[in-house]
């Protein structure tokens, strides 16, 4: 089975919260639906070995603390406290260095390295994530998608964009109009 998400490319932590579309279901519920999404965020996650129940639980744990978060801060109100406590210990239980290394292609190169198990190297990774969403200054301008049942986030890169998918909700609402006025048409005729 194929996993299609249906929104990647937005802020590492909106494309995490994104993994759960409205009828739809948990799109990283299971170990396979996971590592599909680590596969479509390559080279914004560090890659991991394997994917297993640990990492589906390690994830799930830190979306839970990021969506009321979230919400809090874009209402400019004070995050949960469980919520933040959550994603501090993501964050702590796998601490980043940084480390310099020579090659001889690209010269000195600096890297960042988390010294952890991979279920808390990749919870640590996705509240970092998450942390500067939540303290990036556009935060207020993230965006839930106009489109009908669509729950979906976005930080817009347009201030007038509505949709998460233009070509999806936007197509979607665009039909609903046309048939709503040529519905109106037809009652009057």
């Amino acid at each position: 089975m194929t996993v299609i998400f249906p929104l990647v490319g937005e802020p590492l932590a909106l494309d995490l919260l994104n993994t759960r579309p409205a009828g739809v279901g948990d799109l990283i519920a299971d170990p396979a639906g996971l590592a599909a999404w680590l596969a479509a965020q390559a080279g914004r996650v560090t890659p991991l070995p394997a994917v297993g129940a640990a990492e589906v639980a390690a994830v799930h744990a830190v979306r839970e603390a990021a969506g009321p978060a979230l919400a809090a801060v874009r209402r400019g109100a004070r995050p949960p406290a469980g919520a933040l406590r959550a994603l501090n210990e993501a964050l702590a239980a796998a601490p980043v260095h940084r480390e310099l290394a020579w090659t001889a292609e690209s010269g000195l190169a600096v890297a960042s390295r988390r010294a952890a198990a991979p279920p808390r190297r990749l919870a640590a990774e996705l509240a970092e994530a998450v942390a500067d969403l939540l303290a990036d200054p556009r935060v207020g301008e993230v965006r839930e998608c106009e489109g009908a049942d669509c729950v979906l986030l976005f930080l817009p890169a347009h201030p007038r964009r509505r949709w998460c998918v233009a070509s999806a909700c936007g197509n979607r609402a665009r039909v609903a109009r046309y048939y709503a006025r040529h519905a109106k048409g037809a009652e009057t005729a």
